[in-house]
């Protein structure tokens, strides 16, 4: 996320923070290269412009003249002005009125409106425990009532039908009466999208919004836009009354522009970040969080976040207690653990929010294969239960059959194997030892010169 953002201002600020004493010149350099990188990540001129401004103020003044380490005061303020840009604090939902609940969703065709709507259902669902109706008013694009049935049944929503040939206001009329029958605590309305920004839109979306009077209105926009994210924000901003914003595909925004742009430029709080395909890839924006991980920090507390969310705690206390008495750790483990960490998003997305691991996050994208887990997992489910249980059994025409059944070559499962034993030596290390022995395992069976073995 923001690779070349993060890395650039990781670089620009490394030279500064270590300095004993600023002065007026060196914080001028410093600054302009700030603010070039800034630029090259897409941000808009008057978000930068303001930015620097108030950067050098504080730097100027007798914030850092009187610290002890002025380099370190300087990367402070850098990381305050940052959170003060994208809004200082995690703005959440409002649902605080008589249910149901309406939440509009806005924005272009194409932003990814249907699938926010149903990561956000789900999101409500688990975490909030509110029963959420869904309606699609987007009568224009084919298929799109269907999709976000589909969606819908996937994430336990209750999905309200709709026809292509109804109009977009008789069908949140008609939805907003069922959500009540049905006594739903929450109805997410997903509408129409364009193009680009155009009257009749425009129009459509204001008469949606008069009917149904959503309690919150959230604007969808594609993060890898830049800085017409923000713009196209601001316009939707101009016709209604939004309360947030989502920004989807973020996980693949390299740049981080629209991040740090649309709410200065909108005056709107970006409410959650879409950081994915799957259903459940919707994180809340934490404006601190993300502004620590641009400067290279990490973010510990999403990790713990995503860790009790996300980690099925009865399969890891059974591995931890089958470890603890000294059992052998079969491939059916191995295989359990694979899918905790893809559920975190795999080494990458760990590494990507420990302090200091940015860059060994972006040289394990570089140098593993994307969908190495799901060909582990593979081959780990095209064996019998036995040979799970017993990998020595594996050999000659039973590593023919597993490889046929998953796509797989017989080198990739040598390496699976390979690498079972590897953890398996390290889980007996384990066996009354405690974490000291665990790491020392997990640095002894570490590559020489960083490098990841599994490509």
């Amino acid at each position: 996320m923001f690779q070349s953002l993060s890395e650039r201002l990781s670089a620009t600020l490394k030279s500064i923070s270590g300095k004993a004493k600023l002065s007026e010149d060196n914080i001028q350099g410093t600054l302009r290269e700030v603010r070039m990188a800034l630029l090259e990540a897409d941000v808009a001129l008057p978000v930068v412009r303001t930015f620097i401004e108030a950067v050098k103020q504080r730097a100027l003044g007798t914030e850092v003249a009187s610290s002890l380490s002025p380099g370190q005061a300087f990367l402070k303020i850098v990381q305050s002005e940052l959170e003060a840009t994208m809004g200082s604090s995690n703005e959440s939902l409002n649902l605080a009125t008589q249910p149901p609940a309406v939440v509009l969703m806005a924005g272009l065709q194409g932003a990814g409106k249907t699938t926010s709507v149903a990561k956000l259902a789900k999101r409500l669902i688990e975490r909030e425990k509110k029963t959420v109706s869904v309606v699609s008013a987007d009568v224009y694009r084919p298929a799109a009532i269907k999709q976000l049935e589909t969606l819908a049944d996937e994430v336990g929503a209750r999905f309200i039908p709709s026809e292509p040939n109804e109009a977009p206001v008789d069908i949140a009329k008609r939805a907003l009466q069922t959500a009540k029958t049905q006594f739903s605590d929450v109805l997410l309305v997903d509408t129409a999208g364009r193009l680009a920004i155009d009257e009749d839109m425009m129009a459509e979306i204001k008469a949606l919004h008069t009917a149904v009077n959503p309690i919150e209105t959230l604007f969808v926009v594609d993060a890898m836009t830049g800085q017409d994210a923000a713009n196209t924000a601001k316009a939707f901003g101009d016709a209604l009354p939004l309360t947030g914003v989502i920004l989807t595909k973020v996980d693949a925004d390299v740049r981080g522009g629209a991040a740090l742009s649309v709410r200065s430029i909108t005056g709107k709080p970006i409410k959650f970040l879409g950081v994915g395909e799957k259903t459940q890839a919707l994180d809340p924006f934490h404006p601190d969080r993300l502004a620590s991980r641009i400067l290279g920090m990490g973010d510990v507390l999403s990790l713990i976040e995503e860790a009790e969310q996300k980690v099925d705690k009865a399969k890891a206390a059974r591995i931890a207690q089958k470890v603890k008495s000294g059992k052998r750790f079969d491939l059916e483990d191995f295989r359990d653990q694979l899918q905790q960490m893809s559920n975190m998003g795999g080494i990458t997305g760990m590494l990507d929010k420990l302090p200091g691991m940015g860059g060994m996050a972006q040289a394990a994208q570089a140098n593993m294969d994307p969908k190495l887990f799901v060909r582990m997992e593979a081959m780990i489910n095209s064996m019998t239960p036995k040979e799970r249980r017993n990998p020595d059994l594996i050999a000659g025409s039973r590593k023919r059959r597993i490889t046929q059944g998953s796509g797989t070559q017989v080198q990739d499962l040598n390496r699976l194997l390979k690498q079972h034993k590897q953890m398996q030596k390290m889980m007996k290390k384990m066996k009354g030892g405690g974490m000291e022995r665990m790491m020392r395992g997990l640095a002894g069976n570490m590559p020489k010169g960083g490098g990841f073995p599994f490509r």
